[in-house]
């Protein structure tokens, strides 16, 4: 679902006489995984790094429904069968992604692990799936049917069938529990970027903040923005190249699991916000919003700033993104 359109402007020195910038880049999560971290030397700085891999591996083995020795793979073993007790930071995780399941009326939702996959987008499709089977798909998704039991730390799928998968916020959770760790090794500036899902922290060697370049899916060329980032996360979402065309209409990859048919008109979101894991998953809520719902909705959320790119490449954001300060256009 996501991909990566922000470019990286370190315009300090690679070095100084007391620190360096050390960057690594490598693949975790099925994604690319980049840090950097600002270190005394080169062997510190990898030291660093290494506590982050371990963090992902430990969480990974927390949350992943692809581990089948999860507790979130336990939990969708037993849907429709039992409540299972899970440890509080995997409860508290789905809690909070629960929460922004009523934020968003449903339109974010880590049961959509439990739809059916009639949509293809790898060029086999030739027809469009038939209504009653699009409302088949869907039949098991739903965050109300997610049982919690805060006193008992048990989570509990009321119907056989339902999965949950915590891609659509694990990821931005995981940005932060990096950053965290590091901050807490007393790491003084760096930044994580998890396929897009991105947090930093402190400045660059020379005093600047860190910046980031967004692109317009549909002039990749180009970059339309540059923001200055100091302790913030930014997440984009998108859908410009997986997609399917029907009767002149373009279905992008993003399911809305409410009504089981393909998002259309919007092919990326890019959100900012203090933590990578609400920006991480309000970003899939806003995109199945759509501009005109998400944009009103993020103007009501303190501290959150997005922008919208819809199919003709026209550019959106909300009342406290100040496009023109920031613009190259």
């Amino acid at each position: 679902m996501k991909k990566i359109m922000l470019l990286f402007f370190l315009l300090a020195s690679i070095a100084s006489k007391a620190q360096v910038i050390h960057k690594r880049t490598l693949s975790m999560l099925g994604s690319p995984f980049e840090m950097i971290v600002e270190a005394k030397d080169i062997p510190e700085g990898d030291r660093y790094i290494d506590q982050a891999v371990a963090e992902v591996s430990r969480i990974e083995n927390l949350i992943s429904d692809w581990i089948p020795t999860t507790a979130i793979s336990e939990v969708n073993k037993n849907a429709g069968i039992k409540p299972v007790k899970v440890p509080k930071e995997v409860f508290d995780l789905v809690e909070r992604a629960l929460r922004i399941s009523e934020l968003t009326s449903g339109a974010f939702d880590i049961s959509y692990a439990s739809m059916d996959k009639i949509w293809k987008f790898d060029g086999s499709m030739k027809q469009m799936p038939l209504p009653e089977e699009i409302k088949k798909s869907v039949a098991r998704v739903g965050y109300k049917k997610v049982i919690l039991d805060q006193d008992n730390s048990t989570i509990f799928l009321k119907e056989e069938g339902m999965k949950l998968g915590l891609g659509g916020i694990g990821q931005g959770y995981i940005a932060d529990k990096i950053k965290s760790l590091l901050v807490q090794e007393g790491v003084k500036a760096g930044i994580v970027n998890i396929s897009g899902d991105i947090n930093t922290w402190g400045k660059q060697l020379n005093g600047e903040q860190w910046k980031i370049g967004i692109k317009n899916p549909l002039n990749k060329d180009k970059v339309f923005a540059t923001f200055p980032l100091e302790d913030t996360a930014v997440e984009t979402s998108g859908s410009y190249e997986k997609y399917v065309t029907f009767d002149g209409v373009r279905y992008s990859h993003i399911i809305d699991t409410r009504t089981g048919y393909p998002v259309r008109g919007v092919i990326s979101v890019t959100v900012f916000a203090k933590s990578c894991e609400f920006a991480d998953a309000l970003a899939t809520g806003l995109f199945v919003l759509g501009v005109d719902v998400g944009i009103d909705l993020v103007d009501q959320l303190p501290g959150i700033g997005c922008i919208y790119v819809d199919d003709k490449g026209k550019i959106f954001t909300s009342k406290n993104i100040d496009l023109k300060k920031y613009s190259h256009e």
